[in-house]
């Protein structure tokens, strides 16, 4: 008997295996990145009252992105990430890759976000 294998279940197994090591506070919140075919999302969350600091996706109309699902609109999203959250005086983070495997748009993400100014 062939087992299939389900790439939904293996994420969210990478995901749970990241979320006990991680945790974000009102002083290092967490950015947490969810990546799907079309579509890039951020979001910064303070884990300790739950509350979500700031966010951005490939979706945001201030971007003006044709496609959301390349590396050059993970690199505008991960620059307006680090913009918000500068703003609102968050200099550093904790960074959660989601259970996706820190290559391709995820990274372009992380490196966009560091380039900005965020710290992690």
């Amino acid at each position: 008997m062939i087992k299939t294998v389900n790439r939904k279940d293996q994420t969210r197994k990478r995901h749970q295996r990241v979320r006990l090591k991680i945790s974000g506070d009102a002083q290092w919140p967490r950015m947490a990145v969810y990546r799907s075919t079309k579509h890039i999302y951020v979001q910064i969350i303070d884990d300790t009252t739950g509350t979500t600091l700031a966010s951005s996706s490939s979706k945001v109309k201030e971007l003006n992105l044709k496609h959301g699902g390349n590396v050059e609109s993970a690199k505008a999203v991960g620059a307006d990430i680090a913009k918000k959250a500068l703003a609102k005086g968050i200099e550093g983070v904790v960074f959660d890759r989601g259970g996706f495997l820190y290559h391709g748009r995820v990274a372009a993400l992380a490196d966009a976000a560091r380039e900005a100014g965020l710290q992690f």
